[in-house]
């Protein structure tokens, strides 16, 4: 909030000086005129209000809107028309009278093949009107000054974008990091091999050795940037196992993989929190439990199908937050931006996540 007020005040601040610019610098500013009485100075008034307009507009808007997105013909026809609108209307609007030149009276003008070399008399220029048309105002609306202008919210806006994004990426990263070995998940895993290891049961070693692999994957790849997708099936592959360790032979599950993962890579981590949803809201051996898995995989996407029967469930508080599907898809908005789609149902009879990811 702090920061919001100190960037705020700043922002005030700095137009309160800009606009002082046009005043201090007149040529004017000492003598005993109104100075909103000159045109000249209104012309060159209005041009830097329309230069901290167009300063605001591609702050808040243009570089947001389209350069941020990739739209860079609309970002470029945007700063195309700003630049024109800056350039001309103090002149349309205020026009400078120095610049305007007394026609003298057409009646009294010596025809045009009299005059000496054929040129007009002193004062009259055939090119008028194309001089006050196609000229820009030379004072507020320069090229240079709307130059130094765009580059300065360039500057900022991008700036900004790339500090929020390292913020937001850390607290996703450190909130991600916290959630990946989940201790209800760990608490439950164990009770299953202590009672398998009761029943000297043979699955037991084999159950071990998925959590060992799980533990190694956690360690070693989730700092990476990419992983490859075989080991990511994989990894979910090992959780399902050790969460079927829950389920009885009744529970209806279905777990498919379709599609080739070789030569194909991930971001890490970034489906099991689906997965691990499903199992956490969606089984309970005494109720209606129904969970279904898919994950479709083509030459460039990824498709994951989640769903599962909302059932009654009873877990410890710090496991009701849901900021795991919040941190999920603040990471693809982060690391796939414009490659992913998520769309997420949540009924009363069932929860459905579907998600499209472009492979890198």
């Amino acid at each position: 909030m702090a920061t919001k007020s100190q960037n705020f005040i700043l922002h005030i601040l700095g137009c309160l000086l800009f606009i002082s610019i046009p005043i201090l610098s007149s040529p004017d500013l000492d003598s005993n005129t109104e100075l909103f009485d000159l045109a000249p100075f209104r012309s060159n008034f209005l041009a830097y209000l329309l230069l901290l307009g167009f300063f605001y507009a591609n702050y808040l808007y243009l570089i947001p809107r389209f350069y941020l997105t990739h739209k860079y013909l609309l970002f470029f026809i945007g700063i195309a028309v700003c630049f024109v609108v800056v350039s001309f209307l103090p002149n349309v609007l205020m026009p400078d009278m120095r610049d305007v030149i007394t026609m003298p009276n057409i009646h009294s003008m010596p025809p045009m093949d009299d005059m000496p070399g054929g040129m007009a008399p002193d004062g009259v220029r055939p090119n008028l009107a194309t001089r006050f048309f196609f000229l820009p105002s030379m004072q507020g609306g320069s090229l240079l000054q709307f130059l130094l202008v765009f580059s300065l919210s360039f500057f900022l806006r991008v700036n900004e974008r790339l500090a929020h994004i390292q913020s937001e990426k850390l607290k996703t990263e450190v909130s991600y990091l916290r959630a990946q070995i989940n201790p209800h998940f760990l608490f439950n895993t164990l009770n299953s091999l202590y009672a398998l290891a009761l029943e000297k049961s043979d699955a037991a070693p084999e159950a071990i050795l998925k959590l060992s692999s799980m533990m190694r994957y956690v360690v070693t790849e989730s700092g990476r940037d990419r992983v490859a997708l075989d080991n990511e099936i994989n990894y979910i592959k090992n959780y399902i196992s050790l969460q079927q360790l829950r389920m009885d032979g009744n529970t209806p599950f279905t777990f498919i993989v379709t599609g080739t993962t070789a030569g194909k890579n991930i971001s890490p981590l970034l489906l099991i929190p689906f997965i691990e949803n499903a199992f956490k809201y969606g089984l309970n051996p005494e109720e209606n439990t129904n969970i279904a898995i898919h994950i479709v995989i083509t030459d460039t996407q990824l498709e994951l199908k989640v769903k599962n029967n909302n059932v009654n469930i009873s877990l410890p508080p710090d496991e009701e937050s849901g900021h795991g599907i919040t941190n999920t898809r603040q990471r693809l908005e982060y690391l796939y931006p414009e490659k992913h789609k998520l769309h997420i149902f949540d009924v009363e009879e069932y929860y459905e996540v579907q998600l499209t990811l472009n492979l890198l």
